[in-house]
């Protein structure tokens, strides 16, 4: 009897060491990342590695965001798997799309992996400022030590103004440039009047004789058209005292430097009536003049105004001279 029992103990134990040995097996290792550097630093590879050793089956997820090409997020997805797999061929690498309700991205994680390999469970791995809070789907969550101090940003701005005599460095730039989407550049300009709208400032840039309405590019910083207005007409134009911007219109610009690109730049034209100050010419603006509204016309016809502005010139001088 006591060998009996010793053998029924042994081949619980048996059972048991399966069973976890199967447990491993089955409980997929799932890294949740963005891996958005140019190359795997030390903690992406020992995160990996980390998850590697618990389990058979490694899938990361690498999170798409929708707006692509930016200095965040260089490296589109078939950038960063190629990194992956060329330093972890057996690792399984799948999309990730961000979402503004962390519910609805959590839902999304766990369609996809339920649906992707069914029947098995999911273990998902992070580390310090990782995933993990944002996460509320129905897998279980583990944050793994940091090794080493790295930071994407900073190793990104390392290598951002680094050119190197490549083949591969001069295609990577064709990638990059070929997979964007077309751009539209805005910009505004602005039309100062005085005197009940009888005259109007124009400014002269360095280098040309032809006059044009002051304005420029809008900045990120800008909270809006009215306000990138402004801020255009007291750069170029100094401290000018005026009402308050007025919508004009919007027009695509035929300006010389897009005019063979595909990006293009569409400005959107405002008014406002002086009150004081005196116009003083600055930033690219180096002179500056106010000219009477009825000779608009004539100037444009003599191409005496900016041929890229001739459109809302024209439109102004049709407006206010009837």
């Amino acid at each position: 009897m006591y060998f009996l029992r010793k053998y029924i103990l042994c081949i619980n134990y048996a059972f048991i060491y399966l069973y976890k040995q199967n447990a491993i097996i089955m409980t997929n290792g799932v890294i949740i990342a963005r891996f958005q550097t140019p190359y795997l630093h030390e903690g992406h590879v020992e995160l990996i590695r980390s998850v590697q050793e618990s389990h058979n089956r490694v899938i990361i997820l690498l999170g798409i965001s929708r707006v692509t090409g930016t200095r965040k997020n260089p490296y589109d997805y078939y950038t960063r798997e190629k990194l992956i797999k060329a330093q972890f061929p057996t690792t399984i690498v799948l999309p990730l799309s961000d979402h503004p309700s962390d519910k609805a991205w959590s839902d999304s994680i766990d369609h996809l992996l339920t649906t992707t390999f069914p029947g098995t469970d999911f273990e998902l791995y992070g580390s310090r400022d990782s995933f993990i809070p944002y996460y509320k789907g129905n897998f279980k969550t583990t944050e793994l030590d940091e090794h080493g101090e790295f930071n994407a940003s900073e190793i990104r701005e390392q290598y951002a103004d680094k050119v190197y005599e490549s083949k591969d460095f001069r295609a990577g730039i064709l990638y990059a440039v070929h997979n964007q989407y077309k751009k539209v550049y805005p910009t505004v300009d602005v039309a100062v009047f005085r005197n009940d709208k009888q005259e109007i400032l124009l400014g002269r840039k360095r280098e040309t004789t032809d006059w044009r309405l002051l304005g420029g590019f809008v900045d990120p910083e800008d909270e809006g058209y009215e306000q990138a207005a402004a801020r255009e007409l007291r750069e170029e134009a100094g401290a000018l005292e005026t009402s308050e911007m007025t919508y004009e219109a919007s027009r695509k610009v035929d300006d010389w430097r897009y005019r063979n690109e595909d990006d293009k730049i569409i400005t959107t034209l405002y008014s406002c009536d002086y009150v004081f100050g005196e116009a003083k010419a600055n930033d690219d603006i180096v002179e500056i003049n106010w000219f009477p509204v009825k000779e608009l016309g004539t100037m444009i016809k003599n191409q005496e105004t900016a041929p890229e502005h001739a459109y809302m010139l024209n439109l102004l001088f049709e407006k206010y001279t009837i």
